[in-house]
């Protein structure tokens, strides 16, 4: 019953995210956040009043702390004169020692634990890999906190699996069709950009056109290579109509008085000596009041709301994640 509690959890935050993100291109850092604090007090809450039914270990402490003590070497001045550092030492040791036993007899909650560990490390991966922003890298992050819904990890990691999977190709459909959108929406600006970026980049379509053909060719040897050179042919045009959505349908002039932290300049800015640099992280607060000394206007890039392919995508691993524990078993 506890993974019923989570996935209306997790969804009641997602849509409130996915409403932000659609409506400002920006999810707020509390909403990130109180959903980490929801999910890990509730199985907090939830261990606490369960505890009885797993067993308690009985082990002594002070067992624990005589036998790492007899690993130091007895002529340490520190270890035998100090009274102090050993008090310390010691409470350290009973401390740590209380907390793997504890979090040992309470899984639900270590493997919440674990899975926002997990998702920390991949939300920064996909943060500095310049895969997601940093509201999306936020929300995954704290998502890690939610989806362990068993108390086994090695099924838990299927399902993080199963969702990082689910939300990398949504998330490839889901771009697909909203630069589509896009450039249907600001067709005579998208039609002008694109002959552009062919002339910008003809070396691109040259090489992609030449090796293609070059693997359609061989694909009169070996038939597999005929649909490596389709997709060669394909990418160094769908790079051409990226960089065009890119440069005519994301770049929007705003009211420096509009801007907000983290908004992304569209070019380099010069504020008296300084520059202020385009960069991945953007713009902080100090930067915002420079430009707003300066500047009335700035262009700034806007990207896709993504938050709700993290919505489509939690929604498919509710429906299907049982179905696929049992087809993972099967294998």
């Amino acid at each position: 019953m506890f993974e019923v509690f989570l996935i209306c959890l997790a969804l009641i935050w997602i849509v409130f995210a996915s409403g932000q993100d659609l409506k400002s291109r920006e999810v707020a850092n509390w909403l990130n956040f109180s959903l980490i604090i929801f999910a890990l007090g509730f199985r907090f809450f939830y261990s606490l009043f369960n505890l009885n039914k797993f067993e308690i270990s009985s082990l002594s402490f002070s067992h624990f702390f005589d036998a790492l003590k007899s690993f130091v070497p007895s002529d340490l001045i520190f270890f035998e004169t100090s009274l102090l550092a050993k008090s310390l030492l010691s409470f350290i040791m009973d401390f740590f020692i209380y907390l793997h036993l504890w979090l040992s007899n309470v899984p639900f909650l270590q493997q919440g634990l674990y899975g926002l560990g997990i998702f920390f490390v991949l939300g920064n991966i996909f943060y500095y890999g310049r895969i997601f922003a940093g509201g999306d890298a936020k929300l995954l992050i704290a998502l890690g906190a939610v989806l362990p819904f068993s108390l086994d990890f090695w099924i838990n990691v299927r399902i993080f699996g199963l969702f990082i999977f689910a939300l990398l190709l949504v998330g490839g459909f889901y771009g697909i069709i909203w630069s589509f959108v896009l450039s249907i929406k600001n067709f005579k600006d998208f039609k002008k950009e694109f002959l552009i970026q062919m002339k910008a980049n003809k070396m691109i379509l040259y090489s992609g056109f030449i090796l293609g053909g070059f693997l359609l060719i061989l694909s009169f040897v070996e038939g597999i290579l005929f649909y490596f050179g389709v997709l060669l042919f394909a990418f160094s045009y769908l790079y051409v109509y990226a960089k065009s959505i890119d440069e005519c349908c994301m770049v929007k002039k705003i009211k420096v008085k509009d801007l907000r932290e983290g908004d992304w300049l569209y070019e380099d800015v010069k504020v008296g000596k300084k520059i202020l640099k385009k960069n991945w992280e953007g713009l902080g607060k100090e930067e915002i009041e420079l430009i707003s000394k300066n500047y009335k206007e700035v262009k700034i890039k806007q990207g896709i709301p993504f938050v709700p392919v993290f919505l489509i995508s939690f929604l498919l691993l509710v429906l299907f994640y049982k179905w696929s524990l049992l087809w993972f078993n099967f294998f």
